[in-house]
């Protein structure tokens, strides 16, 4: 389901001219649900997760992406393995969210950062699972949930990162010393 929720965010976010905006119908207790309870339990679901990581991108400046990716291909059908989406916010922070839909392959991710400015010490965040099919229960609530990623180095006008099989990661760029 994060795949699924942050393969689309990306779809919106490259027309954004045409998609003002753009919105889960349902959010508890439903299929690709958000939120699940049981009684007086709650849990969030990897979808949850997704969309607080790509909170970011609201409000923020869409930036040009390019992407070059291997083909992932999965009984008839075939889809890039990677999707990227790059936004600015209006302080300078830039924030690129990235997503490996392959189930058994890495992801080697080497960005050009064109025209950028000096930035932050960046910083990184993953959704990921060893398993397709893992999920969050009421027994095991934090089964899938974002972590702090360090797969990543800027070098110079660069960033090149490493996402393992089925993964979401959000890197921010903080805008730097004026």
């Amino acid at each position: 389901d994060a795949l699924v929720a942050a393969t689309h965010f990306h779809i919106f976010h490259q027309h954004a001219d045409r998609v003002q905006m753009a919105n889960i119908a349902q959010t508890v207790n439903v299929l690709q649900a958000m939120i699940l309870t049981k009684g007086k339990e709650m849990l969030l679901s990897p979808t949850y997760h997704v969309f607080d990581m790509f909170k970011v991108h609201q409000d923020a400046s869409l930036l040009a992406t390019e992407t070059k990716a291997a083909g992932y291909e999965w009984n008839d059908g075939r889809l890039p393995q990677v999707s990227i989406s790059a936004s600015k916010q209006q302080n300078g922070d830039i924030h690129i969210s990235i997503c490996n839909i392959d189930h058994l392959h890495k992801a080697d991710v080497k960005i050009e950062l064109r025209g950028m400015k000096k930035t932050g010490k960046p910083s990184g965040t993953i959704l990921h699972a060893e398993k397709m099919n893992a999920h969050n229960t009421f027994s095991s609530p934090e089964n899938v949930k974002p972590k702090t990623f360090s797969g990543f180095a800027q070098k110079g006008g660069k960033l090149e990162a490493e996402l393992p099989p089925m993964a979401v990661v959000l890197i921010t760029l903080p805008a730097g010393p004026s």
